[in-house]
């Protein structure tokens, strides 16, 4: 039964948006694994009896909430293994990218007809391609029939030198390649390597998906209602964000050693500013007053600013970073504050204790 996913998301996000995106991933199942900076792949085998719903009806609902939360369309191949989701991807990708092809031919000849002003249909715009789901099914007839035609090259490992090696021998495609016998493709192409393409030729991939490591990075995003003018609406958007960041860093057990600002304007232009923190940290006021004085950096007098988002980089275990002695009582009393605010969210919600300059997302 197909049971991964391979997701491709285009056009290709930003990182903290891919970080937001694998997020996504991760509410469906915890198998999953990165591909940046577009890509994962997602063994979602556990939550087709949890969703009550197969492996394409999955990839369908990533589809429409990478679209609602990120304005991400994405490309996802649906099959029994890594090797045959990935490809069904790149089957899907290109048929819209020949769709879109063909309708703005189609597109330019009725508006040659029509006489060089006329506006042809999008108003003029570029067409780009749409996402969409292609599912491999499970039974071995089924696999063979989606491998047939396939040229050797589509196969993972099998590069044009390979590929001329093998048309040699009249094994120009992957359906000759699985009728050829194992012993004929060892004689051309040696022991190990015979083996591999064989079972690949066959549509077997014993590579399962590996969830990657930790993340060393860790981000989130503002998007205002409107395009915002207000320095002060941005520094409480900061707050916000640095308030959150914090939270997940203290819940992971980790500290930031940088954190950097992004800036988006309503041109969709974008501004990227970083800094190393003085000491490796999760503690909010920090981590605030460092996002504070990379936005006041920028001098944003007059600029229309569509989205702002902060990102920490350098994760690391908070009990083996540094930290700096202070006698302090002002900083002391900050940090006791903070441990009884995170009490207070573990046991009633991320709302029972707020900055005073918190501000609703948009």
């Amino acid at each position: 039964m197909p049971h991964v996913l391979y997701v491709r998301f285009h056009p290709t996000p930003a990182e903290d948006v891919y970080q937001g995106l694998l997020a996504l991933l991760g509410e469906l199942t915890p198998v999953v694994e990165a591909l940046p900076p577009d890509a994962a792949l997602a063994d979602v085998r556990g939550a087709l009896r949890y969703f009550g719903r197969d492996a394409a009806g999955l990839a369908e609902i990533v589809r429409v909430r990478a679209l609602a939360r990120y304005g991400v369309d994405c490309t996802i191949g649906v099959a029994a293994n890594p090797m045959l989701a990935r490809m069904a991807a790149q089957e899907a990708r290109e048929a819209q990218a020949t769709q879109v092809t063909q309708a703005t031919q189609e597109a330019q000849e009725v508006q040659g007809a029509q006489g060089a002003d006329a506006p042809g249909p999008g108003g003029g715009r570029s067409r780009r391609p749409a996402g969409s789901v292609r599912t491999v099914p499970g039974d071995p007839d089924g696999v063979a029939a989606f491998l047939a035609r396939k040229p050797p090259t589509a196969l993972p490992g099998v590069g044009p030198a390979t590929a001329r090696t093998l048309s040699a021998y009249g094994l120009d495609s992957a359906a000759r390649i699985a009728a050829a016998p194992l012993s004929t493709l060892q004689r051309i192409l040696g022991a190990a390597t015979a083996r591999r393409v064989h079972a690949w030729a066959h549509g077997i991939d014993p590579m399962p998906v590996t969830p990657n490591a930790p993340a060393r990075a860790m981000g989130a995003e503002h998007r205002f209602r409107h395009d915002e003018l207000d320095p002060v609406r941005r520094r409480r958007a900061l707050l916000t964000l640095a308030d959150g960041l914090g939270g997940r860093l203290r819940t992971s057990g980790q500290v930031a050693a940088a954190i950097s600002l992004t800036v988006r304007y309503a041109d969709r232009s974008t501004t990227t500013r970083s800094r190393t923190l003085a000491e490796p940290t999760a503690h909010t006021p920090a981590l605030t007053a460092a996002a504070y004085a990379l936005h006041d950096a920028l001098g944003l007098q007059r600029a229309r600013v569509r989205s702002v988002a902060l990102r920490v980089e350098g994760l690391m275990d908070a009990e083996l970073a540094p930290h700096q002695l202070t006698f302090d009582p002002a900083d002391e009393k900050s940090r006791r504050l903070e441990a009884a605010a995170d009490r207070a969210r573990a046991r009633f919600g991320a709302s029972a204790a707020r900055p005073a300059g918190f501000l609703d997302v948009a």
